[in-house]
């Protein structure tokens, strides 16, 4: 089925799924059935069976999922068999912390260039990069290839940056700045927030 026809909140899980799988990968079981699967994410056996079912058929009733077979189904799913160059843009406190994080090429994702405007900064190395101005931006992303961005900078520069990326082709947007942005058709934007989700635990406490 195409990727357009599948419901978001279906493909939002399927990374979730992905990690799991890594996870009993690397404990050396080999074989886990939605049940289990679901005990371990807290999402029902049925639900796992319904969106994988958008993309085919994996599984084997009463065997369940060959763990290494649907781990890499799900890596040419959602499409990081291979490593994905990013642009950062913004290397404050968070930025930089978002450049040093180890977490990303395991996972399919490579920092591969970073940006800040401040003269100060650009020219010096953050995580074996050198931080370069904003205004090369078009020309890196197009030498580069780079079609992913996370964006780190604050608020009030956060749309003038996404304008600028999207000039450049950027396709995917991943945006740590406090702030909704306006992209047009076509390209993905997530938000990372930390104050939101800690405002939405306050509420139950």
């Amino acid at each position: 089925m195409e990727s357009n026809k599948v419901p978001d909140i279906v493909v939002g899980r399927l990374p979730i799924y992905l990690r799991a799988l890594t996870y009993l990968a690397e404990e050396g079981q080999s074989v886990v059935s939605s049940q289990d699967l679901g005990k371990r994410l807290g999402i029902s056996s049925a639900q796992i069976r319904k969106d994988l079912s958008h993309f085919g058929e994996f599984g084997k009733q009463g065997t369940g999922y060959e763990v290494g077979y649907l781990r890499d189904q799900l890596k040419r799913i959602l499409r990081i068999e291979g490593r994905w160059p990013v642009a950062l843009i913004g290397c404050g406190a968070l930025g930089t912390a978002v450049a040093y994080y180890q977490g990303f090429a395991p996972k399919g994702f490579e920092i591969a260039a970073v940006f800040d405007n401040d003269p100060g900064k650009i020219g010096q190395r953050v995580s074996d990069k050198p931080v370069m101005d904003v205004a090369e931006l078009p020309r890196v992303v197009r030498e580069k290839n780079i079609r992913i961005a996370i964006v780190a900078v604050p608020s009030t520069a956060a749309q003038r940056i996404v304008n600028t990326l999207v000039d450049c082709g950027i396709k995917g947007i991943l945006n740590y700045a406090p702030i909704n942005i306006s992209v047009p058709p076509g390209v993905q934007v997530q938000y990372i927030d930390p104050a939101v989700h800690l405002q939405r635990m306050t509420y139950y406490l």
